[in-house]
């Protein structure tokens, strides 16, 4: 049996959380991170990997708010547990707020090529609605810095905050493009069950943005990025030529990973698993020897097709038929049914030179087409 090529490590740490965030964290609790480590250890351990990776990706939380000896601690466990293969994709993910140069000297020193800058905004006004700490001036500072030591400088940016205008997040656009990242995600906010903000809006202290008003934000990303150079190649994911994720493409092309920490999942082919979400409960469990998967899935073979089918769809490139049937082992047309054809007649889909796609039209609606296909 081969072993996945493609592990995602999750540091849980942060030091807020951010209202609209509902992601496997804890915040305030950097105390932790040395049993964290502990147990970090100890369940790469259990699953030992002998084939080279070909990408590592470190998220969170924030990897980068782990102090300067834990963060090195976490580099060196991971360059003595895993082998890398020449070209490894080695990401992290970090925030502007308290990314000093010693940490930035870490990573880059520890074979970092890829490095996720978290943003959101480069208006001070949405930074603070966002509950962002760190300020316009601070990310722009922050970007250089991580400019000058890695090859490759993503930025993240959220768009449809509250307040914020079509002028404004445009605006944004042009000051992302002018630092020249490799690579720009566009994520409309969303407001999760659970979170502040849920609760903030229900109660009617947020104003969520209008259909429309989010639909023009999204479409000036795809128009304002492209003009500049970059490929649309995912749903959220803008890339210069040469610069797109290759960790990410292997969850959206149906390949095998692993996941370590809290909340991480991981998938054989088959199987999805993915571990307790409580920091805490994660820590105990895996020091005491004891099972810590929180969820585990076993998907029958047709399962396996429509979610390697909806997957697929994320990329803009769509899903090559002939090769989609060789690895399900399902044929495109019976799997899609009635949905299938409903959403080309809708032109939210279509299909061509053997390859299907989301229309521009599409875009938009790509959750809508998701369910549908499910």
């Amino acid at each position: 049996m081969t072993q996945p090529r493609a592990v995602y490590i999750h540091v849980p740490f942060c030091a807020h959380r951010c209202g609209y965030c509902d992601f496997t964290l804890i915040a305030g609790r950097d105390d932790l991170a040395g049993a964290y480590l502990d147990a970090l250890q100890a369940e790469i351990e259990r699953s030992p990997l002998t084939e080279p990776l070909d990408t590592l990706f470190l998220g969170g939380g924030t990897p980068t708010q782990l102090d300067e000896p834990h963060l090195q601690r976490l580099l060196d466990l991971l360059r003595s547990a895993f082998r890398f293969s020449p070209d490894i994709e080695f990401n992290v993910e970090a925030n502007p707020d308290g990314l000093t140069d010693a940490k930035l000297d870490a990573l880059a020193n520890a074979g970092v090529k890829r490095l996720s800058l978290g943003v959101q905004s480069f208006d001070d006004r949405f930074l603070s609605v966002l509950e962002r700490r760190h300020s316009s001036e601070s990310a722009i500072e922050a970007f250089g810095r991580c400019r000058s030591r890695f090859p490759d400088v993503s930025l993240d940016l959220i768009f449809a905050v509250p307040g914020q205008t079509l002028a404004d997040w445009q605006h944004d656009l042009q000051t992302a493009i002018a630092l020249q990242p490799n690579q720009v995600s566009t994520y409309g906010l969303t407001f999760e069950k659970g979170t502040t903000f849920w609760t903030r809006r229900e109660k009617g202290q947020l104003d969520q943005a209008d259909d429309s008003l989010e639909r023009s934000m999204y479409g000036a990303a795809m128009d304002q990025l492209a003009a500049a150079g970059f490929e649309h190649y995912e749903i959220s994911s803008f890339a210069r030529p040469g610069f797109r994720c290759r960790h990410n493409q292997v969850y959206w092309n149906g390949g095998e990973y692993l996941g370590f920490g809290p909340g991480a999942a991981s998938f054989d082919g088959g199987v999805r698993w993915q571990n307790h979400r409580s920091t805490t409960t994660w820590i105990r469990k895996v020091l005491a020897g004891e099972d810590a998967i929180g969820d585990r899935e076993q998907l029958d073979p047709e399962a396996s097709a429509r979610e390697h089918l909806i997957l697929g769809l994320r990329q803009i490139e769509g899903l090559n038929v002939a090769a989609f049937e060789t690895q399900t082992g399902f044929a495109l047309e019976p799997l899609g049914g009635e949905a299938l054809s409903r959403l080309q007649d809708q032109s939210l889909l279509e299909l061509t030179d053997d390859t299907l796609r989301l229309t521009r039209e599409g875009r938009f609606f790509y959750d809508t087409v998701a369910a549908d296909l499910v």
